[in-house]
């Protein structure tokens, strides 16, 4: 079983930046389907950014221009780079790795959840204005 571990969360204030980090047990992220998600208080989790199974990158509106997802492979490392953060960006922040059967079978976009099977614990990030 794969195991991610994020890291990077933290306190900024309005039109800051963090970068998150995502850590795996395996050598996962240059062969498979990648993502960012995110969870707010009361929010259903929503996709940030996905990569693919043919490398194609898949970002959410609301973050296309301030956010980009990079990985490592010899690191065995995902990141997101998140620039000019605002209050709504505020959630907790999971990477997922992996495409999921139902990915193949129905067809789902890379930025559904349903879409990735394993996840991280989650790093919060906190945008105060």
């Amino acid at each position: 079983k794969v195991q991610l571990v994020e890291s990077g969360g933290g306190s900024v204030q309005s039109g800051g930046s963090l970068r998150l980090s995502c850590a795996a047990s395996q050598y996962i992220f240059s062969r498979y389907c990648v993502g960012w998600f995110r969870q707010a208080p009361g929010k259903e989790r929503e996709g940030v950014v996905g990569i693919g199974i043919d490398g194609s990158e898949s970002y959410a509106d609301s973050v296309k221009g301030r956010f980009t997802i990079s990985r490592d492979n010899a690191k065995k490392t995902l990141y997101l780079q998140m620039n000019s953060l605002n209050s709504e960006d505020t959630a907790m922040y999971y990477c997922a790795a992996d495409c999921s059967l139902s990915y193949y079978n129905e067809g789902l976009g890379i930025r559904d959840p349903r879409s990735l099977q394993f996840w991280g614990q989650g790093t919060q990030v906190t945008v105060s204005s």
